[in-house]
């Protein structure tokens, strides 16, 4: 006898009750994807048993054809679901089906809108077929037992979904699962053999499970005549294909089915972006079906959520999220792996160090990648919104993927100032066929945010110059750069590192002697100017130059060639790295607070004038003072200073 036989009534977790009120309304017009979920959470357990049995057969106890049967009883108004699967014991039911065991369940709540279309794509992504039930019963009751444990040891969970469910110890003679929908009123529809077919060959034709219902006969039905009562006795039929999609020829499969199936192995209610089918024969033998989500998951940027593509080995299920086969800045895709070459008993150990896998590896990588490239070709609009989704994780690739950098960075996007706008839709090849003649660099600034970016003194002397730059403002860009050195032959280069002398704008040798030789002049006469700003600023700055690379602002900071820009410097320190490096003062010595510099002969409106230039220069970066309070009171103080002269108080 079970040691727990008692009733016990149990709350629900606060996380299930939102979700519950929630999904019941965003997901009521779509309602009859309740059959879908519970039937893919049904694939999913008979594909867990497959798995625990290949090392242990006993768990089948006897019953290894497994299969999923859905019936219904008009007079009790229920519609079961039953599986041979490998079930729940007491403690799963209580973790499975009172609460959700997933990380950030508070952040996806609150990042639900109200607003029912929007929050059906975020509950859809978030995953919660189960609970799906609900949208259709006003009770569930759930009968199962664990494969492996005794008959006594069975389990009945049952709830309203309002605030709590009772779980209880029962006698359930087969493994598996049954849930038993108790409808509501107003969906006594479903009890209708002909609808739930509909609803079976609509949603989950091609999952690799037989789907049984009782065999009836809907000539009546269809001819418009009065339906026949079902016959109890009557044996069961398959009403799906009840065949692995993915060893279909491709010519016979739909796009919705495709579709359909991308909805059962990812959990998402969304139709994907776009999908690839391939079978590899030759020295290995397997299939791929990768897809690319139309949307990113909430927790795609949880760094412990489990990710990767379902694993099988000769159509047999092995594994959920095997992440050993995509790296991870390709953890968005989706799909599913069958190899002839595994063998069945593979762990995740094995995994990770087997040449099959690491063949199989690179294949799905360049596939991915060229899906990609693909969709960028022929659908923009469509790629467009996969970067919006996903661009940020892919940026991820040139330091983790050297050997695909380049495939990588043809599908990089971005903002540039050619654009004038925040949406990235520049690719690298745009920017270079719009190259001037001569240029042989590819320009970019990094910084915090768009405007930070498009306003940045840096740019002056290339927009005068009609010179493209990109516009950088993800925080994951300077990393990007720091591996991304060259693309199609030509390098990157920062217009916020070196010198403007360094920097190429495809003047021919006469104009740049000219240029030269005014720099010059203008250095010998400002050069005791110089001295006095470094030596006052000596603890802030590690030089100060003229540029030529300003046209309106006074002055900016730049850094030494081989040296981190201010942008990378801060995200160093916000990752709690400490860097000392001192920028370079650069003064425009056209502008007027520079030229009032040159000619300041009180040493304390010298000083305030500098630090003032500065603090504009680190400011204009994004950056941050250290004394922000100073810098107001000697900007207002030059200010009042300015406009008492212009009253001719001065």
């Amino acid at each position: 006898m079970s040691t727990v036989a008692a009733k016990e009534t149990r709350g629900f977790q606060t996380e299930v009750k939102q979700l519950l009120h929630l999904m019941i309304h965003a997901l009521y017009s779509n309602k009859e994807i309740f059959l879908r979920e519970l039937i893919s959470n049904a694939s999913d357990a008979a594909d867990k048993l497959r798995f625990e049995a290949i090392s242990n057969p006993s768990m089948y106890e006897g019953d290894s054809e497994l299969a999923i049967h859905i019936t219904y009883d008009k007079d009790a108004k229920t519609i079961t679901i039953s599986d041979n699967g490998i079930g729940m014991s007491r403690e799963e039911a209580i973790n499975n089906l009172g609460t959700i065991a997933k990380s950030g369940t508070q952040e996806f709540l609150k990042s639900l809108t109200g607003d029912q279309v929007k929050d059906r794509h975020l509950i859809g992504q978030f995953g919660v077929g189960f609970y799906s039930s609900f949208i259709v019963a006003d009770k569930v009751t759930v009968k199962t037992r664990r494969a492996g444990l005794k008959a006594d040891e069975g389990v009945c969970w049952e709830s309203t979904g309002e605030g709590d469910y009772t779980v209880e110890t029962i006698e359930k003679a087969k493994h598996g699962t049954d849930i038993i929908l108790h409808l509501k009123e107003t969906e006594e529809d479903f009890l209708n053999g002909l609808r739930l077919r509909h609803i079976v060959t609509k949603y989950s034709d091609h999952i690799n499970l037989p789907v049984y219902m009782k065999k009836e006969d809907y000539s009546a039905l269809l001819k418009g005549e009065e339906e026949k009562p079902e016959d109890k006795d009557q044996k069961d039929e398959i009403v799906n294909r009840a065949s692995a999609l993915w060893v279909v020829p491709k010519s016979e499969i739909e796009d919705e089915a495709y579709c359909e199936f991308y909805k059962h192995v990812a959990h998402d209610f969304e139709d994907p972006l776009v999908w690839a089918h391939n079978k590899v024969e030759g020295k290995l033998e397997y299939i791929t079906l990768l897809y690319i989500p139309a949307r990113a998951p909430f927790d795609l940027w949880q760094a412990n959520k489990p990710r990767g593509l379902k694993l099988y080995v000769k159509r047999v299920f092995i594994m959920d999220n095997a992440e050993q086969f995509l790296p991870n800045y390709l953890r968005f895709v989706r799909g599913i792996i069958d190899s002839n070459d595994l063998p069945l008993n593979i762990s995740r150990e094995i995994l990770q160090s087997n040449r099959t896998v690491d063949s199989i590896r690179t294949f799905i990588v360049k596939r991915v990648l060229t899906m990609l490239s693909d969709l960028s070709k022929e659908n923009s609009d469509k790629y467009i919104q996969f970067w919006h989704e996903f661009g940020l994780v892919l940026k991820e690739g040139p330091a983790e993927d050297f050997a695909n950098k380049e495939a990588i960075a043809k599908l990089l996007r971005f903002s540039t100032t050619h654009m004038n706008n925040e949406k990235q839709d520049v690719s690298l090849d745009d920017y270079i066929s719009r190259m001037k003649e001569g240029q042989d660099k590819i320009y970019y600034i990094a910084a915090e945010t768009f405007n930070a970016a498009k306003h940045s003194p840096h740019l002056e002397i290339f927009n005068a110059k009609g010179i493209e730059v990109i516009l950088m403002y993800d925080r994951i860009d300077e990393w990007l750069m720091s591996h991304l050195n060259e693309y199609e032959k030509k390098k990157f280069q920062s217009v916020a590192i070196g010198s403007i002398e360094e920097l190429d704008f495809a003047k021919d040798k006469e104009e740049k002697s000219e240029d030269k030789k005014t720099l010059e002049q203008e250095k010998d006469d400002f050069k005791d100017t110089l001295a006095k700003v470094k030596d006052t600023l000596k603890d802030k700055i590690q030089d100060v130059r003229l540029t030529a690379r300003l046209t309106s602002s006074p002055s900016c900071v730049v850094a030494e060639e081989g040296q981190m820009t201010q942008q990378m410097q801060r995200l160093m320190r916000s990752a709690g790295q400490t860097i000392n490096t001192k920028p370079i003062l650069e003064l425009n010595p056209h502008h007027l607070l520079v030229m009032r510099l040159k000619t300041e002969t009180d040493q304390k409106s010298f000083e305030d004038l500098s630090n003032i230039l500065f603090d504009q220069a680190i400011l204009a970066e994004g950056g941050q003072l250290d004394d922000p309070a100073t810098f107001v009171r000697k900007f207002n103080e030059l200010l009042v200073h300015v406009a008492s002269k212009g009253n001719g108080r001065g």
